[in-house]
């Protein structure tokens, strides 16, 4: 790989229909003041957890796990290494393991005292390493070499999204991504769905609901961003092609994921309206600063914000250099960008993507 610094952007302009796919501690939308005006939210864990579900469900392997019930995990690995170890003694054989790491594991529950990321290669290694040193596993010793195996082969869920241990920062991942919360273009008001559920069973002279309740929801276009440290994935992976495929699945999950919150409720299942990519040597840049005077309008939201959000990369201009290669897939009654390529396709989008990558590393 290069020295060079690679950065790439990913923006998107998303509408909702009515749907509440992510709620606060009392069940309402999410939302946030910007520009003076209340807008509807969707939380970066939220819309990380889509993505990684994504990871899972489509094609990557290389996903870690994120989870408190590390020891029973770890004792799993330990008896698919050695056969031979009782379930009793693979679960105690774990827990020292981890405890040599560094981690602080509750001794009633057997689980770390926090979620904590740990990828299957590393799991596998780690099980490995505790069979080969079950005698010693306990002498401090061993530490360094513990950790050493946590440190090493990260998934590329936990290279993307990071991993923070409390116990021993030591351990922790830097993140070689970060996905902004997403917020309405325009201004928004919740609003409330009365519903009624009706019993099959009750009796003729009965009239009336088993149930009746209401739920909250809000409708709502959506700016999407999200960026990748490029050269940062390529060190942490040490792979060109897997960082290459690392981020043309990152894009894809991005594009296509959705948080699930009411979903069968709703069924807001949207994909984004528009969409660009920004690869760049100098620095991630944000585009919703389009969006603080936010947009009014009674005949829709989607143009206007794509409109904005492609006239707004030009004003950055002003103070960050061209983007190496601007890419993206747009309605077509918007203006595109002038020093971009518009895309047939998302499949177009992630072949270019892809190769100016492989070029570049």
């Amino acid at each position: 790989m290069s020295n060079k610094r690679i950065f790439l952007d990913i923006h998107a302009i998303q509408t909702l229909p009515p749907s509440n796919m992510n709620r606060d501690d009392s069940g309402s939308p999410k939302t946030a003041q910007y520009g003076g005006v209340r807008r509807a939210r969707v939380s970066s864990q939220a819309w990380k957890r889509a993505i990684r579900r994504y990871f899972a469900e489509f094609g990557a392997e290389n996903v870690g796990v994120r989870t408190k019930r590390i020891v029973a995990y770890l004792a799993e690995q330990i008896l698919d290494v050695d056969s031979a170890i009782s379930a009793e003694d693979a679960m105690e054989l774990a827990e020292k393991t981890f405890e040599t790491a560094g981690l602080k594991i509750d001794k009633k529950e057997k689980a770390a005292k926090a979620l904590f990321f740990i990828g299957k290669r590393q799991a596998k290694a780690l099980a490995e390493a505790a069979v080969q040193h079950k005698q010693d596993i306990s002498d401090k010793k061993n530490k360094e070499m513990l950790q050493s195996i946590l440190k090493a082969n990260p998934e590329i869920d936990i290279a993307l999204f990071g991993r923070m241990v409390a116990d021993d920062p030591s351990l922790n991942d830097d993140a070689s991504a970060q996905v902004a919360h997403a917020i309405s273009t325009h201004a928004v008001q919740t609003e409330f769905d009365y519903y009624t559920a009706m019993d099959d069973k009750n009796p003729e002279d009965q009239a009336g609901a088993g149930m009746i309740g209401t739920v909250e929801y809000n409708s709502s276009t959506l700016y999407r961003y999200a960026n990748i440290a490029v050269h940062d994935l390529c060190s942490q992976l040490e792979d060109k092609e897997a960082t290459v495929s690392a981020v043309k699945l990152f894009i894809e999950a991005f594009a296509k994921s959705l948080p699930t919150g009411k979903v069968n409720t709703f069924a807001n299942q949207t994909l984004p309206q528009a969409l660009m990519i920004n690869i760049r040597e100098d620095r991630p840049v944000s585009l919703v600063s389009a969006f603080e005077n936010p947009v009014r309008s009674d005949r829709g939201f989607v143009k206007e914000s794509t409109d904005r959000m492609f006239a707004e990369l030009k004003k950055t201009e002003k103070f960050v250099e061209q983007p190496l290669l601007t890419l993206y897939i747009k309605p077509e009654e918007c203006n595109g960008v002038s020093e971009g390529k518009e895309e047939t396709s998302f499949a177009e989008l992630l072949k270019d993507t892809a190769d100016e990558l492989n070029a570049i590393l």
